[in-house]
């Protein structure tokens, strides 16, 4: 509805806007710098750095997907690539680019087991893991297309292998020890 809206006010104002949908922002700065931390914290990457970093057991929600592992996949974009993304899109826009939206991702998908896997080889820590039912409504997959982004403005995402995310990721929680939201 918002980007309906975007078109309307630049019908109606000539004020042009681009819309970027994105759906795992992940990582943190190369050097750990910034990172995340909220209460009631969702996302996989973080509570597993979490579990394997308080040696508690991690819990994987469901693994009878219809998927190469069994579990669910998503496309995840480290942090720093999404800002250059976003740089993109300011530069296109300044250089007159029509009000328009854009799907951002690497177009490749990383498997919740995936996760797991890469925290526990970058921690170092055994991660226990504990296989929960599924939660309701998480689709097995992705399905987005990607490719506009990059054809049009030349964005290549050079952060988003999992070893950089989950690194990096990794740096800032061990330099931030109490950082873990809701404990």
């Amino acid at each position: 509805m918002v980007e309906k809206m975007l078109a309307w006010f630049d019908a109606a104002f000539s004020v042009r806007s681009i819309s970027l949908r994105y759906f795992n922002a992940s990582g943190a700065m190369l050097d750990g710098a910034f990172g995340e931390d909220h209460p009631g914290e969702s996302h996989i990457i973080p509570l597993a750095l979490k579990a394997a970093a308080l040696n508690k057991p991690f819990k994987l929600f469901g693994d009878d997907y219809p998927t190469r592992d069994g579990t669910c996949i998503r496309d995840y974009v480290h942090v720093i690539d999404l800002c250059d993304a976003h740089l993109c899109a300011l530069n296109a826009l300044m250089k007159g680019h029509a009000t328009t939206a854009y799907n951002v991702g690497i177009g490749r998908g990383y498997s919740n087991r995936e996760i797991v896997e890469a925290a526990r080889k970058i921690s170092g820590l055994d991660l226990a893991v504990q296989v929960v039912s599924r939660r309701p409504g998480d689709a097995s997959g992705i399905g987005r297309r990607f490719d506009s982004l990059r054809e049009e403005f030349g964005w290549t995402p050079r952060h988003s292998d999992l070893e950089t995310i989950v690194g990096s990721a990794w740096r800032w929680h061990q330099s931030h020890p109490k950082g873990y939201g809701d404990k």
